[in-house]
């Protein structure tokens, strides 16, 4: 169903931003009601300003967070903001400098905000942009990207009244917490976690909000459950999300059907999509080859060095069908945009003080390849054509083989 996917694949959905979606959702909610409910477990909010559904994971991973912060800094600021508009009403007006007054005067952190330094004044910034294209906030005048280079700049912003919408509902004292541990611990605050409801929204959650789950063990609660109702696990993905389910021996996930078109999903358009299906069908031509074993668990353990060997001889047998940026990059840049890539979908993990690399099992299910006419014909079309033209050309993805 298109309704779910939408409140899956956004944060919310503003009524003044897309009223004809945002009636749209409105009419169909009852239809999909049962799945966030009950087998979710989401709590979905709908008001005259918005609908919001209450994304919530089965397990926290690292992957999980903005993408565009980097820092703990920009976080504290986020929610330093959210005070700071909890007092502004809907059209409410202010400029920046109250903002960094008042920022300076409650932020908690052991390193004080100093607006006289770069990377306070850019983490703000960013902070700003990204509550900007939440709705948040709305820019009447000014260019907030030149307070990054010079601290005395004005900037007019207005409230839009919808931020107290913006942090979900715990089910205790955050005051209380002392770790997201605490937070995943309060909410399910009086149940048992291994029975009923909570582990039938915590599967699910998993298989909709995660690449893949893969089986832990004989006393893997969760795995077992998705062994046990795989049947109607299948109907309500196939029923509400028109993907497939795929459950294996050491993992289950969802495969998406190609009339789909979610933001972050692998394989995707962009060249790191590709470096990483290439390095997969190396790692499997490896395994055929005995450079590579599989222990029992379907895991392939390796060090980092020798994983950044196979990564490099990826790069040196097709680097020329990248795009420019990768075919000039440093092998140790690829290696670690690589390792980030393949970590977040949960493709390996990196054992830093071990420095190994586990191989995870989905690498197997998901390969590519060219065409062994592929890059012939890109060393022809070279010297016909300089690089410019290059650099403007498909690097490869309608030739691409996902295998």
């Amino acid at each position: 169903m298109k309704e779910l996917e939408t409140l899956l694949e956004n944060y919310w959905i503003i009524k003044e931003g897309n009223k004809e979606l945002y009636y749209q959702l409105k009419d169909s909610l009852t239809a999909i009601k049962p799945l966030i409910e009950e087998k979710l477990g989401y709590q979905l909010i709908v008001n005259p300003y918005l609908i919001k559904l209450e994304k919530l994971p089965g397990k926290p991973e690292p992957w999980m967070g903005i993408d565009a912060f980097d820092s703990k800094v920009e976080y504290g600021l986020l929610c330093l903001m959210l005070v700071f508009l909890e007092d502004k009403g809907a059209e409410e007006q202010f400029v920046l400098s109250e903002i960094t007054e008042f920022l300076q005067g409650t932020y908690p952190g052991e390193e004080k905000l100093d607006w006289t330094l770069f990377h306070h004044r850019k983490a703000l910034i960013k902070v700003i942009s990204f509550i900007e294209e939440m709705g948040l906030i709305r820019k009447n005048d000014g260019d907030q990207q030149q307070f990054i280079n010079q601290q005395d700049v004005e900037v007019l912003y207005e409230s839009t009244g919808i931020s107290r919408y913006f942090m979900r509902h715990f089910s205790g004292n955050i005051l209380n917490y002392n770790s997201w541990q605490d937070i995943d611990e309060k909410e399910w605050l009086d149940l048992d976690k291994e029975r009923g409801r909570v582990r039938r929204n915590r599967v699910y959650r998993r298989l909709i909000m995660s690449p893949v789950v893969y089986n832990e063990g004989q006393e893997d609660s969760d795995y077992l459950y998705i062994k046990n109702y795989r049947n109607m696990l299948q109907q309500d993905i196939e029923k509400y999300l028109d993907a497939d389910f795929h459950l294996h021996k050491n993992g289950a996930l969802l495969i998406l059907r190609q009339n789909q078109h979610f933001k972050d999903t692998f394989p995707n358009t962009k060249t790191i999509s590709d470096i990483v299906l290439l390095v997969n069908f190396e790692i499997v031509e490896n395994i055929k080859g005995g450079e590579l074993t599989i222990k029992e668990d379907d895991r392939i353990l390796t060090s980092a060095s020798a994983f950044e060997g196979l990564v490099d001889r990826v790069r040196r047998k097709y680097k020329e069908g990248w795009s420019k940026i990768y075919r000039e990059m440093s092998p140790s840049k690829l290696y670690d945009e690589v390792t980030s890539y393949m970590e977040g979908f949960q493709m390996i993990k990196l054992e830093k003080e071990t420095k190994e690399v586990i191989i995870m099992p989905i690498v197997g299910k998901m390969i590519g390849k060219y065409p062994d006419d592929f890059l012939k014909g890109l060393e022809i079309r070279e010297d016909e054509t300089d690089n410019e033209q290059m650099d403007n050309e498909p690097n490869g993805i309608n030739k691409f083989l996902v295998l």
